[in-house]
């Protein structure tokens, strides 16, 4: 009787010992996550302007009918129509070149740690620094990018790549792409990295050619780690307007703006009621994508060989 009374005490102890030490963490995800994440979908229900800060108060739906008045839907449609080019462009190329880059990686040959180091350079900097380098590439008077057209005799005279509404959200998504190549290139060949070679040995033996070894092998082996970083990515792409802002600030005549930049414009208009309210609406277009993809790709199905 002593000796479970003496177990349940130690037990007792343990607990309060391991609560106490993920406390601090509990307190700061709280104070720096779900407070400000509660404070943001309050304040989309209230007039919340910083230039009439003692004058804040409830308006219900307001905000969000604001942005979904027939005057300011085409406007909407616009931004959102930008935000969707944005993801979907910007995910098919660096999906594709970074399974592509992972595959040519992940076969030993002289000099691979190097080049592992220039391909996943990109990802160690900033995306508002990667826009500020590209922006100086794109510039029309001093850029190295016309510069080079103009030395190869591909054009004539400079480009306004970031200055013409037709290029420039296009500009953007190509220095979008450069930069997270890096990200699918990592993921994919750590996966690659797993796949065990007798498989591949055995496939041979039984006369599968590449594409067949690549698609009964690879991808099934593979395919979890696809689906997680694909549904990151679309959510990390989808709230990254530090690049748009630092090249193009959503210009000219808001043709590379998206969700997440004009959220920012309102809330760096004082108006954060606004912008709180895109950010509710952001949310709920991200819950629902997360929730439909997680379905239809039958997530908690993946490990299941």
């Amino acid at each position: 009787m002593k000796k479970m009374t003496g177990r349940t005490s130690k037990r007792s102890r343990d607990r309060r010992f391991i609560f106490l030490m993920l406390l601090p963490a509990f307190i700061f995800i709280g104070i720096f996550t779900y407070y400000p994440l509660l404070k943001g979908v309050t304040m989309a229900f209230q007039d919340y302007n910083l230039f009439n800060i003692n004058n804040t108060k409830w308006v219900g739906l307001d905000n969000f009918r604001q942005i979904l008045t027939p005057s300011a839907m085409n406007n909407f449609y616009q931004v959102l129509y930008n935000t969707l080019k944005w993801v979907i462009a910007s995910l098919f190329f660096q999906f594709m070149i970074g399974f592509a880059l992972a595959l040519l990686l992940n076969k030993p040959f002289r000099g691979v740690g190097l080049y592992k180091g220039i391909a996943f350079m990109p990802y160690a900097v900033s995306g508002f620094v990667i826009g500020i380098v590209w922006r100086w590439m794109y510039n029309g008077t001093s850029g190295v990018l016309n510069d080079l057209l103009m030395r190869i005799g591909i054009i004539d005279q400079p480009i306004g790549f970031l200055a013409q509404t037709g290029t420039a959200l296009n500009s953007v998504i190509v220095a979008n792409v450069w930069y997270g190549i890096p990200f699918f290139t990592i993921m994919i060949g750590a996966a690659l990295q797993g796949v065990p070679e007798d498989l591949y040995e055995a496939a041979k033996v039984d006369g599968a050619g590449v594409f067949r070894r690549f698609f009964s092998i690879t991808i099934p082996f593979i395919k979890p780690v696809l689906v997680l970083t694909l549904l990151l990515r679309v959510i990390w792409i989808f709230n990254m307007p530090d690049m748009i802002y630092s090249m193009t600030n959503g210009g000219p005549a808001g043709s590379s703006r998206i969700l997440t930049s004009y959220m920012i414009e309102y809330i760096y208009s004082n108006d954060y009621g606004m912008g709180s309210a895109f950010g509710v609406i952001i949310m709920i277009i991200l819950s629902i994508y997360t929730l439909i993809y997680l379905k239809f790709t039958k997530f908690e199905n993946l490990g299941d060989y």
